[in-house]
């Protein structure tokens, strides 16, 4: 892609999420993440009347009387996006690729953080941290995340978003709102439940210290193979390659299976972290399935 046609396509999607985000989005934005954080503001002596729970122990053993924490309402937020830049988002069947439906989302998700006054970061991973863009306001600071969705390659085509979520736990160290955009196409990330204790799982101590969402992006082709009769099928994240006789209705049966498994394995993990999740569709519309995940 020449500088050209990156500043071109900078524009195009800069038109369209920016549109969804003002008219669409900020309101359900606003009323659903603002101010959900709570502060820490200082310590202070405990009064008749405070909440025993709010009791700091460290300071009270050192002072001899009794202390209590207090918090205030964040009102203004950082968001985060986690960004999946595998080699498996380089796939698409129909309209687009996955980068594509990911970087729009993402983008949208950017511009309605600032019409906000808040904050926005993006982490890009693949089986390693490939790159940390520390949070910012303003439209400049968008438009760069924009252009790096848009034009960033990574070093590793692999997947794994446990790491990508312990250096986010890492790196951010107050509570904050955070969407992990990807295709989850990550088995050990899938298969928490079977993890030696699964209470120190990256994604359980992420959504218990912020406020985590989850957006999958997925071509129908992830999840069923069309009956084309011999094919040559690659990893993207492997390379690879093996054929498949899609006309053996077995073939596109255990296929259709193991997608079915995967997504339940993902069930499981959201019932055990109560994360809000999406699952959206390339050849979908994003905007409605966002609506949804603001609204719960």
């Amino acid at each position: 892609m020449t500088s050209e046609e990156l500043l071109q396509k900078v524009r195009k999607i800069e038109i369209k999420t920016h549109g969804l985000s003002r008219n669409i989005f900020a309101g359900e934005y606003h009323s659903q993440f603002k101010g959900r954080g709570m502060a820490f503001s200082e310590v202070r002596e405990y009064q008749p009347g405070d909440d025993v729970r709010s009791i700091d122990w460290n300071v009270t053993a050192r002072m001899n009387r009794p202390y209590i924490k207090v918090f205030e309402e964040e009102r203004e937020l950082t968001v985060m996006l986690l960004v999946d830049v595998s080699g498996s988002r380089n796939f698409g069947t129909l309209s687009q690729q996955k980068r594509d439906t990911m970087a729009e989302i993402a983008a949208t998700l950017a511009f309605s953080t600032i019409e906000n006054n808040d904050k926005v970061g993006v982490i890009f991973f693949s089986d390693q941290i490939e790159k940390y863009i520390p949070p910012k306001k303003g439209k400049g600071h968008v438009l760069h995340i924009i252009r790096e969705l848009l034009s960033f390659e990574p070093q590793s085509n692999g997947t794994d978003i446990n790491q990508a979520l312990q250096y986010f736990t890492n790196a951010q160290k107050r509570r904050c709102t955070a969407f992990l955009i990807s295709d989850l196409m990550d088995d050990q990330f899938q298969h928490i439940q079977k993890t030696r204790d699964r209470n120190v799982a990256p994604v359980v101590i992420a959504s218990r210290k912020h406020d985590m969402s989850v957006i999958q992006v997925y071509d129908r082709r992830d999840a069923e193979l069309p009956d084309i009769g011999l094919m040559k099928v690659r990893d993207p994240e492997t390379g690879a390659r093996v054929w498949a006789d899609t006309a053996l209705k077995s073939v596109r049966n255990a296929y259709a299976e193991a997608w079915q498994k995967q997504q339940d394995a993902l069930e499981n993990i959201y019932t055990k972290t109560g994360m809000n999740h999406i699952s959206v569709r390339t050849d979908e519309d994003y905007v409605k399935a966002l609506m949804r995940l603001f609204s719960h």
